[in-house]
């Protein structure tokens, strides 16, 4: 499963607008972690599918988002809900981990 791309431009309606959780990734085309952690979110995009939206956000392409919600370092991966940011999550790391940190995310 490929990850939808959101801009700038459609932020808000994507995803603060969005009914159901959103998982969004900030990230880079030379970031390394990034592309490690990119298959990992598109199984739980499919795993989610009708629970949890996973995008992705090009930081270098869209920096007002990006600097919106302070992204320092990439891969950054924030969990939405409501439209407001509920969780944090920075740097790669296993699926296993990710499922633990968003099911922590969606529960609280």
């Amino acid at each position: 499963m490929t990850l939808q791309e959101i801009t700038d431009a459609d932020f808000e309606h994507e995803v603060l607008a969005s009914d159901e959780p959103v998982l969004v990734e900030f990230w880079a085309q030379w970031c390394g972690p990034c592309h490690q952690v990119a298959p990992a979110l598109a199984r739980i995009a499919e795993e989610r599918s009708g629970a949890l939206r996973v995008v992705k956000v090009n930081s270098d392409e869209n920096p007002v988002t990006s600097a919106r919600y302070r992204v320092m370092g990439l891969p950054t991966m924030i969990v939405f809900r409501g439209g407001e940011p509920v969780h944090e999550l920075r740097g790669a790391r296993p699926k296993a981990a990710l499922d633990r940190e968003i099911d922590q995310a969606l529960a609280g």
